[in-house]
């Protein structure tokens, strides 16, 4: 929504760790609020900056360069009137992705986005834990626009400039106590303390309980489908059935895919769903490894269509099968869910996910589906039709722009349980757009 009511989400400032936090930040909350179909968009001050300076040293951002300031001030305000553009096109949450460590850009912001309406939710992620910054100046170093083709080591000594001179200007928020009228959160060393101001309605409670859970240590999420199951060998939906034979060959080889992805030392909680198939896939892995057992990790309940195949379903609710064919996102089963009841419970999964460190998942097809758009920032309305192949471990890294996949092949056969748009065969080949 644009004008009065409408919400904008302002990151910064940050100047220990400078872009490297906020940058995870940003992304994971834009991420974040389009998997809840919250019309969301970034607008990064650096990609405008990079258009006059694609390569700048630390130098630039001296506070005595007086060009580099022009410069610098020119991106922000370019990137200011895009979004409030935006916002006119139906926008709801902006995230305005710059340091913005002054008092004084602090107020230019704040004082534009009131003239528009517009609501400022200040974000501070404040860290001087040594080792989570150099963690993430490695990531920036390797990821960033601005060091790309760079040697490393010269790259990362650079940044820690830049930072020396974003300190000489920075002051955090409200630390005079003159920006007490601002609606603030402020993290400081990946939540050791928090400070919330003035967060007043719902969207933004969502929003700052989402960040209080995130953190920036380096992790992967592992992601499994259960093995294959006798009621995949019959093209039959839901149900709680045991493994195929080749599902438990699967279940055997589950623990050599880790080993090979994870380590053998590296410490890896798994989560399951509560169905058999999930728990028996996982029963090989390691005994140190801890298990847990989610209810939110249950696969799509198909309510009066459990246990019957596309074509029975077609023959008995011609209508609904029709239906879901229509709008697969969001078409609920009779006494069951849509995919989008399934995004609304995942949510506290999400939330642990993001709190959590190195986590294995072994679960379903629709519920592996939800997770992997998430995290790879697709559209939630096209995940019903993503591949998620049967006896296939995923391993997703998060960086600081966008996130790493890699994909780990049991070589074990399986049926294919992929189902294009208006088909009614028993198993087919993904199309090459859902792969």
């Amino acid at each position: 929504m644009a004008g009065p009511g409408a919400m904008y989400l302002k990151f910064g400032p940050d100047i220990i760790l400078c872009l490297c936090p906020l940058r995870v930040q940003n992304k994971d909350a834009q991420r974040y609020l389009q998997w809840l179909s919250i019309p969301a968009q970034t607008f990064n001050v650096g990609n405008y900056r990079r258009n006059d300076a694609p390569q700048p040293t630390a130098d630039f951002f001296d506070t005595n360069n007086a060009e580099g300031e022009r410069k610098r001030r020119a991106a922000a305000e370019a990137a200011v009137a895009d979004m409030l553009a935006w916002f006119r096109t139906g926008g709801v949450v902006a995230i305005l992705d710059a340091t913005n460590s002054t008092k004084e850009r602090r107020k230019w912001v704040s004082d534009v986005c009131a003239q528009h309406g517009i609501e400022v939710l200040f974000v501070e992620s404040k860290c001087d834990d040594q080792e989570i910054i150099m963690a993430n100046i490695r990531d920036v170093k390797t990821t960033s626009p601005d060091y790309r083709g760079q040697d490393p080591e010269a790259a990362a000594q650079d940044f820690l400039n830049r930072i020396s001179n974003y300190e000489k200007s920075y002051k955090t928020i409200d630390q005079d106590g003159d920006e007490d009228e601002y609606t603030y959160l402020k993290i400081m060393n990946i939540g050791k303390q928090v400070i919330i101001n003035r967060i007043q309605d719902y969207l933004q409670s969502r929003i700052v309980y989402y960040l209080m859970n995130l953190h920036i240590r380096p992790r992967s999420v592992w992601l499994s489908r259960h093995g294959e199951s006798m009621y995949n060998l019959d093209g039959r939906i839901g149900g709680d059935t045991l493994l195929s034979p080749r599902g438990e060959q699967y279940a055997r080889k589950l623990p050599e895919l880790v080993r090979e992805s994870v380590g053998d030392d590296r410490p890896l909680t798994v989560w399951t769903s509560t169905l058999k198939r999930t728990i028996a896939t996982a029963r090989f892995l390691p005994l140190h490894y801890n298990q847990l057992q989610w209810k939110a990790l249950d696969e799509l309940d198909s309510g009066v269509c459990d246990g019957l195949t596309y074509q029975e379903i077609k023959d008995r609710f011609p209508e609904d099968f029709a239906a879901r064919d229509e709008d697969k996102y969001n078409y609920r089963y009779r006494g069951g869910e849509s995919y989008r009841d399934v995004v609304i419970r995942l949510e506290p999964i999400i939330m642990e996910l993001e709190r959590s460190e190195d986590i294995l998942i072994v679960t379903h097809q629709a519920v592996l589906r939800c997770i992997y758009a998430y995290f790879m920032k697709k559209d939630q309305a096209k995940s019903p039709w993503m591949n998620v192949p049967l006896h296939t471990l995923i391993k997703l890294t998060p960086r600081a722009y966008g996130t790493e996949e890699v994909r780990y092949e049991a070589n074990i056969p399986a049926v294919s349980t992929w189902r294009g748009k208006g088909s009614t065969a028993k198993h087919e080949n993904p199309t090459p757009e859902s792969l």
